[in-house]
């Protein structure tokens, strides 16, 4: 497996600690996204979208979308399984999941920060600031799903890992460590990403233990 990332990708970072989880062998290509290499017409033949993750199996086309990733990771290597049984289960894993995948996330990216810089003239405090709404927007929201779903348990659906959780680390961690919010008024949420980041299978994805994340950006 060739995984096309970079170490601050909170993207990247959910499907490294799938890998992990389920003992796939990867390699990583690194793509610095805030030099501009995901525009570079090599990695377009890659990805057009030019975007990171992507994930080359060797069976074809690179596969791309986190989630998508995810679920193709979690159906050609089952165990451990990254959805539970039942259909609800299923549906409740997933929405978690795309609260931070298709909500929060998309709207903090290196390409919506510099349009605000460029074309609304936001310095860096203002960009940090629109980021830390919406990271604390959806923190809010997703703590209510869990501390008010008696299907919550260890992790955020009972006490086995699921997408959500790998989700959920990603968003805290992005929170946290690149936006610097104030995580007290989410409990739930804090703790379970807490219980997830003592695994070695998590820890050893995280964006600041990568190459390159030393240097600084």
């Amino acid at each position: 497996m060739r995984l096309f990332g970079f170490w601050r990708s909170l993207a990247t970072f959910r499907v490294r600690i799938a890998l992990n989880l389920k003992q796939v062998p990867y390699e990583e290509t690194m793509i610095d996204l805030l030099k501009g290499d995901q525009f570079d017409a090599t990695y377009r033949k890659v990805n057009p979208q030019s975007v990171v993750p992507a994930l080359d199996d060797g069976e074809g086309p690179a596969l791309f979308e986190s989630l998508a990733i995810l679920e193709y990771l979690d159906e050609r290597f089952p165990k451990p399984s990254l959805l539970p049984d039942g259909a609800r289960a299923r549906a409740r894993v997933r929405g978690i999941a795309q609260m931070v995948a298709c909500d929060a996330h998309p709207l903090i990216v290196p390409r919506i920060r510099k349009y605000l810089a460029t074309e609304y003239r936001q310095d860096d405090a203002g960009v940090n600031r629109w980021c830390q709404h919406w990271f604390d927007t959806m923190s809010a929201a997703i703590e209510r799903q869990l501390a008010d779903s008696p299907a919550t348990g260890r992790y955020c659906h009972g006490d086995a890992l699921t997408i959500a959780d790998l989700c959920l680390v990603s968003h805290v961690v992005g929170s946290t460590a690149y936006f610097k919010c104030d995580m007290k008024p989410y409990p739930t949420v804090t703790r379970i990403a807490d219980e997830c980041l003592k695994l070695d299978a998590f820890s050893r994805a995280h964006p600041l233990k990568q190459p390159g994340a030393a240097a600084g950006h």
